[in-house]
């Protein structure tokens, strides 16, 4: 299951973490997002070494703005705290995998 981030929980749960993670950036009203949820949920299940996170741009604008997101939904892939791979649009499975591979 995705992490949900926040502001609060972003150092810890991004910036720190040990591996490749990939950020969701959605709102609820977005169609294209949803339609690119159950990627994002099977890509947290089949990759294990990976942390699968969302951030929703309408409860943290701040994020949002950091990651000049201009269109959603957009996937960053983060290593070591910084941004390495990002993709803006509905993707398919395989794409965002080789992604988290580069």
């Amino acid at each position: 299951m995705a992490t949900i981030i926040t502001k609060h929980n972003f150092q810890s749960e991004v910036l720190e973490a040990k591996g490749p993670v990939l950020l969701d950036f959605f709102a609820n009203w977005c169609a294209p997002c949803r339609m690119l949820t159950p990627i994002i949920e099977e890509i947290a299940q089949e990759q294990p070494d990976v942390k699968v996170c969302k951030i929703n741009v309408d409860e943290e604008a701040e994020l949002a703005a950091g990651f000049q997101v201009m269109s959603i939904p957009m996937l960053v892939v983060m290593k070591d705290g910084k941004a390495v791979q990002k993709s803006v649009g509905v993707q398919p499975k395989e794409q965002i995998v080789q992604m988290l591979k580069a």
